[in-house]
């Protein structure tokens, strides 16, 4: 680590923060996502309730908290519906004026290896930026897409009014959303690879049991039952209110998220949110890039990309933990050679996957079929990324001719991995 001036600086301290460090903290993870830097007392209070113990750290400089990092156990859904351990890393900033210090890599470092301790298979974030996370051995693995649907072109029917399946939709209370929501999720996050586990604290935040200071604007939520009564999906919206000329209604409703498990409900559901008198147009908030949405409009054009981005990263700590935990596509072997620096997850590793969809994975000293960094293994686990093109790309290498072709036929899945939630 050196100064602006290539002096070497050891007197900034990097270590778990203490509770009555917290304000202070608080105050050094604003000014690194530029918000205003001092919290209220109600602000803190909400913040608090997600301090860990020793799972928080700051960099100090004369007594002054000026970079941010904290992480949290979590679980990730793994292909074939395996939930592995992972440390979910979030809150990380570096003051304006510690920049290019090394302290984000001195966290990052302490973080990680205490992860690795601790047992934890994967390391996850959601990266605020792109170029920063790759040098720490994370890769994308997971994308998001947001579509905005112009309602009046969809070509919808508009005299829908419920569900032809037997199913219906009805309007709940916040109140029933904390009872109906944990489980529907556990039923989802075991069938969608990329799924991370929620706490407790995200259902109250989100339906506004713990405020969230200094608005908390109430949404709507809608939950899908299924013929026989079953809960198979929930959405949480919100709607604006505008109008144009000779009172024509013009809002837009606002998708905060959508949980479905199965296809009738997701359709169900997008349906009614098109269906919603003076809603003119759904942005549909971060969806799977393969959602159905487009295509169960009669006029899929009427839903245009608003955005499309890299999502939820991982970094794998344990490479034969990660890969026994999935499933695979089809049977066969590779042997991978993964560079990990001076990480833990470096090695020379056979995957061998059965007919039946399990695989086993042990370190090996066989010739490599495929040689790749550990952020690009991280892209192709949870089936999302093609060996293939990373090969084209330059970022995989071929140690055997068609290797990639047949790391592809194992690891890519039929539909894309998706992570619902910010974290």
């Amino acid at each position: 680590m050196t100064s602006s001036a290539g002096t070497p600086r050891t007197d900034i301290d990097v270590r778990p923060i203490t509770e009555a460090e917290f304000a202070d903290w608080n105050r050094a993870l604003n000014t690194g996502f530029l918000r205003e830097p001092t919290s209220s007392p109600e602000v803190l209070d909400t913040r608090r309730l997600q301090f860990l113990p020793g799972r928080s750290l700051g960099a100090f400089d004369g007594g002054r908290c000026v970079a941010t990092f904290r992480s949290f156990p979590q679980e990730l859904t793994a292909v074939g519906g395996a939930a592995v351990p992972a440390d979910a890393i979030s809150n990380v900033t570096v003051s304006p004026t510690h920049r290019r210090r090394g302290l984000l890599t001195r966290m990052m470092a302490q973080d990680l290896a205490a992860a690795k301790e601790r047992g934890d298979v994967v390391a996850t974030l959601i990266a605020a930026e792109y170029p920063i996370y790759g040098r720490y051995g994370f890769g994308p693995a997971t994308w998001a897409t947001e579509w905005t649907v112009d309602v009046p072109r969809t070509a919808l029917d508009p005299r829908w009014a419920r569900p032809e399946d037997g199913g219906r939709v009805d309007l709940v209370d916040a109140e029933d959303v904390r009872k109906l929501g944990p489980e529907l999720h556990e039923r989802l996050r075991g069938i969608q690879p990329g799924a991370v586990s929620r706490a407790d604290l995200w259902w109250k935040t989100a339906t506004g049991a713990v405020p969230v200071p200094p608005t908390w604007n109430e949404p709507y939520f809608a939950v899908y039952r299924s013929a026989d009564g079953e809960v198979e999906g929930l959405v949480s919206y919100t709607a604006d209110d505008k109008w144009g000329d000779s009172k024509q209604p013009l809002n837009t409703a606002r998708v905060n998220w959508l949980l479905a498990v199965s296809p009738a409900a997701e359709r169900a559901l997008w349906r009614y949110l098109c269906s919603i008198d003076w809603v003119v147009k759904v942005k549909s908030g971060w969806r799977a890039p393969d959602d159905l949405l487009p295509l169960l409009l009669p006029d899929p054009r009427a839903a245009a990309v608003t955005t499309h981005a890299d999502w939820l990263w991982v970094r794998l700590l344990d490479v034969v933990r990660a890969l026994e935990a999935r499933t695979y596509e089809a049977a066969g072997s590779l042997v991978l050679e993964v560079a990990d620096g001076a990480g833990p997850a470096g090695g020379r590793y056979r995957l061998q996957a059965s007919a039946d969809g399990t695989g086993t994975c042990a370190a090996t000293t066989e010739d490599a079929d495929l040689t790749l960094d550990v952020g690009e293994l991280a892209m192709l686990w949870l089936g999302d990324e093609s060996a293939v093109r990373l090969a084209a790309l330059g970022r995989v290498r071929e140690e055997r001719a068609g290797a990639a072709r047949e790391a592809d036929a194992l690891l890519r899945t039929s539909r894309r991995p998706w992570c619902p939630d910010l974290f």
